[in-house]
């Protein structure tokens, strides 16, 4: 199915299953919904599950002009408005951590946010000027960029080799200009703030690739709690899904969700 983005974009998801509680997964940079297929497969007789592709991935529109982190929030919004459920739970990887901490206050049923590897630490978000030579480096030569680059901060030894070749070859299906544009607008985000405004519990499951530090979450999170994945890289969802899956089922019971 498609929703309409506010600039005109066709936003591809996908509803599978029945229930009062819709999960919507979100896919970070570079992702489709075909990352979430295994959370689908375990989550769908207990819940609505709904997928989406964010313009200028998988198979939504590629015609926007202008990537913002608030663009991305609207894409969130506007798929959610056309779901039937009685309350929200936005699952966000990555990237998206932040854009549906963005749409937070714009969906009214919302329960919950579940950030997954994400935001693990607000006080220590990268800003424009920190990732620029990175965002030059996908520019100047993407390939050579997610050659080394990916392994090095995205991988780990745990991380399944045909799992690692799924993605290598997913992100070199673009070019390095567009691969930068479409990650760009994270780093113009203030995540902190928007933090503060998000009222509903917020969950994060994480692997232990990255640091977390939850006293720092909580001092922007009115209700934050986090689990950590040992063993993995940056996609749990995919590297270790019925560990991911255990551990989101938990924090959903824990939230009666």
């Amino acid at each position: 199915m498609f929703a309409r983005s506010k600039d005109d974009c066709d936003l591809h998801y996908e509803v599978t299953g029945d229930g009062d509680v819709a999960l919507v997964f979100v896919h970070g940079w570079m992702g489709n919904v075909r990352w979430w297929d295994a959370q689908r497969d375990a989550f769908a007789k207990t819940h609505r599950i709904v997928a989406l592709d964010l313009a200028g991935h998988g198979q939504s529109s590629r015609s926007r002009t202008v990537w913002t982190a608030e663009a991305y929030a609207n894409d969130i919004v506007a798929v959610v408005r056309a779901v039937s459920a009685t309350r929200i739970v936005l699952v966000g990887h990555s990237m998206s951590g932040a854009y549906a901490i963005a749409a937070a206050p714009d969906i009214d049923r919302l329960a919950a946010l579940i950030l997954v590897d994400t935001l693990k630490n607000l006080d220590a978000v990268p800003t424009a000027k920190d990732v620029a030579p990175m965002l030059e480096r996908y520019r100047a030569d993407y390939q050579t960029a997610v050659a080394t680059m990916l392994p090095q901060f995205l991988f780990a030894p745990g991380t399944p080799r045909v799992v690692a070749d799924r993605l290598t070859r997913e992100f070199l299906a673009v070019s390095g200009d567009t691969a930068a544009s479409l990650l760009e607008p994270l780093y113009h985000y203030d995540a902190r703030s928007a933090a503060r405004r998000v009222r509903v519990p917020v969950r994060g499951i994480g692997t232990d690739l990255h640091p977390h530090d939850i006293a720092a979450n909580r001092a922007y999170f009115a209700n934050y709690a986090y689990v950590d994945i040992a063993g993995y890289g940056h996609y749990p969802m995919l590297e270790a899904p019925d560990v991911f899956n255990a551990a989101l089922r938990t924090q959903l019971s824990e939230l009666g969700l």
